[in-house]
C-alpha cells in the first residue's frame, strides 16, 4: 500500500461544521441505490422538515425518521483529495465528533387544527368562503413534519377537504348529516354498499340538499375505496363517525351508555344499526362503571392529549388511575410508531399490576385526581 500524505486544508477553518455523518437504515440505503441512476423525475426526494422550536426529521415519500444526534467516542476526518497532487495527498476538511442516526416516527400531524383554525366547511360556506383564514396544500405540507403519504392519510382521518388547492377541515356536525344523508340514500335508492354509483349518490346530494360534488367527491373517498365510479362503503367507519358526532356533546356531561347506544342507533336507521358497536369508538371516551343508573361514556379523544409522552399519562393518570391493557394502547397509537416502542413508554411511565381480570397498568408517580 502506497504512503497517503494527511494535511489540513487551507480552508479547515472555513469548512469547520459545513459537514454532517448520517447513518442510513437499511430500507433506506436501499432506496438510495435504486434510484442513484434513475432518471431525475423518478428518484425518490428526501427532504429536512422542522423549525426552530422543533426537532428535525427526514421525510421520505412514504415515512418520517427522527434525526438524533451520537456521540462518537473516536473523531472522525472529512478528508478529499488535494488539488495538486489528489493521488498522493488528502485535505482534511472538517472534524466530526457524532453522526445523525435516523430512527423510525410517527408523523407529526397534531399542528394541523391549530394551523387552520378559523377555516372550517360548513353548510352556509358560500356566505363566509371570501372572510376564512387560508392555508394551501403545499403550505402545508411543507410545514408539517410527514412524509406526503402520511400527510394525505392525516387529512383523511382528521376529515380535511382540499377546496381550491386550500386546506378546509369540515365541521363534524355538518360531515355527520350528509353521512346520515348517505347512508338514507344507499336504502332509498336501492344502492349495493359493495359497489355503490358514485355519480347517482353525488347528484342527488348536490340536487336535493345542496351538497357540492367536490364535497360530497371527497367525503365518499374517506370512507372506502372507489374504482371505476363504484364505491365499496366502509359502513362501519360511516357509522363510526355519526356515533363520534353523538358522543362529542358528552366531554363534560356523561351519558349513560345504553341511551347512547339507542341514540346511535336511531341517527344510523334501521338497515344498519347492526353495525353500531363501542369498539368503533375507541380511542375517544372512557367508560365508567356505575351501579345506580349503569355505565356511562365521557367523551375523551385521543387527538386532545399532548403529544409529549410525559405529558400523555400525566393526563390518563389524572383521568383514571388504573387502566386495563386493551383500554390505554389506543390512547398511545399516536405517539408510539409501533407496538414494541408502546412497550418502551408502557413501561417507563407505568406501572403493570397482573391480576385474575388481567393486566392493569397504574402511575409511577402519584397524581391528584
Amino acid at each position: 500500500m502506497s504512503d497517503i500524505d494527511v494535511r489540513f486544508s487551507p480552508s479547515t477553518t472555513q469548512d469547520a461544521g459545513s459537514f454532517r455523518l448520517i447513518e442510513l437504515p437499511s430500507e433506506l440505503c436501499q432506496l438510495v441505490e435504486s434510484t442513484m441512476n434513475a432518471p431525475s423525475h423518478a428518484r425518490s426526494a428526501l427532504c429536512i422538515k422542522g423549525n426552530l422550536t422543533e426537532d428535525a426529521v427526514l421525510c421520505t415519500a412514504e415515512k418520517t425518521y427522527a434525526l438524533r444526534s451520537v456521540q462518537l467516542s473516536n473523531t472522525l476526518l472529512v478528508t478529499t483529495p488535494s488539488r495538486t497532487d489528489p493521488g498522493r495527498t488528502v485535505n482534511v476538511r472538517d472534524q466530526l465528533h457524532e453522526v445523525l442516526e435516523l430512527v423510525p416516527s410517527v408523523p407529526k400531524l397534531h399542528k394541523l387544527p391549530m394551523l387552520l383554525k378559523g377555516a372550517q366547511y360548513d353548510e352556509d360556506d358560500e356566505d363566509r368562503r371570501a372572510t376564512l383564514a387560508k392555508y394551501s396544500y403545499n403550505q402545508a405540507l411543507s410545514e408539517i413534519q410527514a412524509s406526503e403519504a402520511e400527510f394525505q392519510r392525516g387529512l383523511k382521518e382528521k376529515r380535511i377537504l382540499v377546496l381550491d388547492g386550500y386546506l378546509r377541515p369540515i365541521a363534524p356536525a355538518h360531515l355527520s348529516t350528509i353521512l346520515e344523508l348517505i347512508l338514507s340514500y344507499t336504502v332509498t335508492l336501492s344502492l349495493s354498499c359493495q359497489a355503490a354509483e358514485v355519480e347517482e349518490l353525488v347528484s342527488t346530494l348536490a340536487d336535493e340538499h345542496e351538497v357540492p360534488r367536490e364535497v360530497s367527491g371527497q367525503i365518499i373517498s374517506w370512507f372506502g375505496p372507489v374504482k371505476e365510479g363504484l364505491w365499496e362503503i366502509d359502513v362501519r367507519a360511516v357509522v363510526a363517525e355519526i356515533g363520534l358526532e353523538i358522543l362529542r356533546h358528552h366531554k363534560h356531561e356523561p351519558i349513560v351508555e345504553s341511551e347512547f347506544l339507542s341514540k346511535w342507533k336511531n341517527k344510523v336507521g334501521d338497515n344498519f344499526e347492526t353495525f353500531v358497536a363501542l369498539d368503533l369508538l375507541t380511542g375517544n371516551y372512557v367508560r365508567s362503571d356505575d351501579n345506580s343508573g349503569g355505565a356511562t361514556l365521557t367523551y375523551f379523544p385521543t387527538s386532545g392529549l399532548p403529544t409529549d409522552p410525559a405529558a400523555r399519562f400525566t393526563e390518563l393518570f389524572l383521568t383514571k388511575q388504573r387502566w386495563k391493557s386493551d383500554d390505554i394502547e389506543p390512547f398511545l397509537s399516536d405517539i408510539a410508531v409501533n407496538s414494541k416502542e408502546r412497550d418502551k413508554l408502557l413501561l417507563k411511565y407505568a406501572r403493570a399490576i397482573t391480576t385474575p381480570e388481567g393486566v392493569w397498568y397504574t402511575s409511577r408517580v402519584g397524581y391528584n385526581n
